[in-house]
This record gives structure tokens, sequence and C-alpha cells, in this order.
């Protein structure tokens, strides 16, 4: 008996390793941090959980520009993580490297696993599909900016504190009202200028920023954002409302002050994307409420729908076939509505998919977080157009760059709102010239 027991041990220790070393693992960088970073490991954690043929195995990268500048670098090696997580301005480079990617729609199918893009949000589907509808990439994690504000600040200058400002007219009317009453000493201020003041402000006023459906259609594409009457309009009130007190620019092109500028009740109102929902609920003390971003109501079609930042996942090839069979099953699972339900919940990304969405108020999300939703009403206002379906310039991020300096001389009077455009589609042109020549 006890031989038996031994042999029968014996061949259980033989047989684990040889069924650990079976499982494939799946290489996944990311450039998620903190809170986020948790999050993404705890997902992993759960899709290892569920089976036994694959294991994620997630890895911090740095910033999205860090992380994606990494991958080019390992993929020359030959050493590329099986999926890459790339910001949504890198989609063009990504598109363009054609031989290192494997576009999600043709991953599912050799693979078998059901992929219908006609469950995702429209505006996100838009945003990662090539000219035939082909989505490229997984849209993991997808916000769009929205309109956070002191209810507190609004009740104590005699505002209603459930009534956000709609327009723009009323947040400079509101915004005077505040500052009148010494509610706050500034009315609003902004994260990410050049996606929400620019972007997002021309998608929402169905306007192009560039030619060739903002860059869709081809890298031939120019910038046109200095022809668009509504945006030189607005950033002349911009410069006027810093001069005045009304807006507080944040600087940099990532706004890094307009948060505890917000916090400390400074400013009463601040534009922020939806997935900095959690950072506010943690650091506001005071009641928030929650809003779309305003508009022109002159402006023909307008609003007509913002459009998304965040990141997707890229496959990336050059991996044994057997890996990639895991990568779509890894997939799959992310597109379930549990999963995307949680994870939408959990770090204030948008709820990808309509059933996710639909999950989510079932669940009672929405009633138990009020405002949570104003992100996804604000994407699915009207059916994206060439304007509003999102950008796909080639070197974009040195683009923005471009964009924050430009938008700031504008705001300190060292050139007029004209020129600031003028001078981004000059320079930013030049830099499209030289991607498209890159691609040639």
């Amino acid at each position: 008996m006890f031989k038996q027991s031994l042999m029968a041990a014996t061949a259980m220790a033989l047989v684990a390793p040889a069924a650990a070393m079976a499982q494939t693992e799946i290489q996944w960088w990311h450039a998620m941090s903190g809170r986020l970073g948790e999050l993404v490991e705890e997902t992993a954690a759960t899709f290892n959980e569920s089976q036994s043929d694959y294991v994620v195995v997630p890895s911090y990268r740095g910033t999205y520009s860090e992380a994606m500048n990494a991958a080019i670098a390992a993929f020359r090696a030959g050493e590329q993580p099986h999926v890459l997580q790339v910001f949504e301005v890198g989609t063009g480079t990504m598109m363009a490297a054609e031989g290192a990617i494997i576009p999600i729609y043709q991953l599912m199918a050799e693979h078998d696993v059901e992929f219908d893009p006609e469950a995702y949000i429209p505006t996100v589907v838009g945003y990662y599909t090539d000219p035939d509808g082909n989505m490229l990439s997984f849209p993991f994690n997808s916000s769009t900016p929205i309109l956070y504000y002191n209810k507190d600040a609004f009740e104590a200058a005699g505002l209603d504190p459930e009534t956000a400002p709609a327009t723009w007219a009323e947040v400079e009317q509101f915004s005077q009202q505040i500052i009148d009453s010494g509610a706050a000493t500034c009315g609003f201020t902004t994260r990410w200028p050049s996606w929400i003041q620019l972007e997002n402000f021309l998608a929402l006023h169905n306007l192009p920023l560039g030619t060739q459906q903002n860059g869709f259609a081809g890298f031939d594409a120019e910038l046109v954002l200095n022809q668009q009457e509504p945006l030189i309009r607005h950033w002349e009130n911009l410069a006027r409302w810093q001069s005045e007190g009304i807006f507080k620019w944040a600087g940099g092109n990532d706004g890094p002050d307009a948060g505890p500028t917000f916090y400390s009740a400074e400013c009463a109102m601040m534009m922020e994307s939806s997935a900095g929902r959690a950072g506010v609920m943690a650091n506001a003390p005071f009641n928030v409420g929650y809003a779309m971003l305003p508009y022109y109501d002159d402006v023909e079609g307008a609003p007509q729908n913002s459009i998304i930042g965040g990141a997707t996942l890229w496959t990336l090839s050059g991996h044994d076939e057997g890996d990639y069979e895991g990568v779509a099953r890894f997939f799959e699972f992310l597109s379930t509505p549990e999963q995307q339900a949680w994870w939408h919940q959990n770090t204030g990304y948008l709820p990808i998919t309509q059933a996710s969405y639909e999950l989510s108020q079932e669940q009672g999300y929405y009633d138990a977080n009020p405002g949570a939703d104003v992100s996804i009403m604000q994407m699915n206002l009207n059916p994206p157009t060439e304007n509003s379906r999102g950008l796909r310039f080639g070197n974009y991020l040195q683009i923005r760059d471009i964009i924050s300096e430009e938008m700031e001389a504008m705001l300190v009077g060292s050139v007029s709102a004209q020129e600031a455009a003028d001078n981004i589609v000059e320079r930013g042109n030049a830099l499209l010239r030289d991607f498209e020549s890159s691609m040639q």
C-alpha cells in the first residue's frame, strides 16, 4: 500500500511540472500604473483562473509613449510582447507598421472566436477600424472628456446646483456669477487642452481638424483647423476669459494643475476625462456634478458627439502560431459583458459594448452613481461623422506638443488665436509630411 502511494505521488510530481509547462504564456505590455495597474493585474488573474491553457503576464512599461517605444525596440530585437497597449494617437503609427501587427478581426477569424464589431459603441468602433470597416485593435480602455462642477459653489452663487451650463455662453455667465458672489475666484479650468479644447471641440461642432476624413482616408492628410471659424472664436474667448479670470490655464499638454485648482475650490468647473471620475471623487471635498461638454448653440448641428481617448490592445506578430489562440481567447474574455461592466465600474472608463452598459444599468450602478453615464450619452448623441469619428494622423504625439505650445503662447498674449492656429497647421503639416515620407 505504501509502495503504491509512493508510486502515485511520484507520478503526480512528474506530471504536475509538465502540466504547468504546458500552459502558454501571453506577454502583455501596458502603461497603467497605480490603482489602474492593480486592476490590470486583477484582470489578468481572473482570466488565468478561468482556464488552464494560457497565462497572461502583464508588464508595466512606463507611460504610453515609453511603452510604445520599448515595444518598437523589442520588436527589432525579436523580443516583442504578444499584446501591447497603445494610446489612441498612436493608431496611425500602428496601422502603418504592416507585418508587425495582426489585426484583431483577422486574429479572431483565424482562431474561430466570435467577434462582432456591432456589439461595440459606434464611436469606439469607428476610431479603430480601417477604411473597409475592419477593427484593427481591441478597445480596452476608452474615455471621453466631460464637465465636472462644484455643486456647493453653484449653490453659494445662487445657481441651481443640479443644472450645469450647456453652452459656452452659459459657462461665461455662470462663471461670472460665481466669481462676483465670491463662491470661487475662477470659473473653469481644463485638462488635456488639445484633446478637449481642440479635438473634441471640433468633433462636437462637426468640423474637420484635417483633410482625408481627419487622416482616416490616407497619410497625405493636411491640418485645416485654422480654417474653422468657431474654433478661432472659441480660442479668442479662452484668451479673453484668461485675462478676465474666468478661465485658468493649467499648463502643459495635459493640464497638470487643473485637478488641484478644482479640488481647492479655486475654480468651480473643470473639463477632464470621464476616466478621471474616481480621482475627482477621492479628492474633491465638496459635492460634485457631472455634465456634458458645452458647445456654441449657433453652430449648425452642434452638439454632434464627442470622441474618445484612452488606448487599445494591439496584437504583435512574430510568435508561435499556437500563442495567438491564447491571445484570441483573452480578447474574448475581455469582451464579455461581466468583465466589461466590472472594468467600467471600477475604473471610470467607458463600457465599450452595449451589453456591458445594459448590465451596469441592471446592476443599479448608474442609480447609485449619478452622472456616471454622462460620458456614454455624450458619445452616443448622434452617429459619428467623418468629422466626429476621431483622428488618425502620423506623428500626432509631437503635433499635440505643438498645439499646447501655441495655445499657451496665445493665452499669454504672444500670438493671436488665428496666428496660433496658423502656426499649428504650418508646423504640424511638416510633421505629417515627414511621416508620409517614412511610409513610402
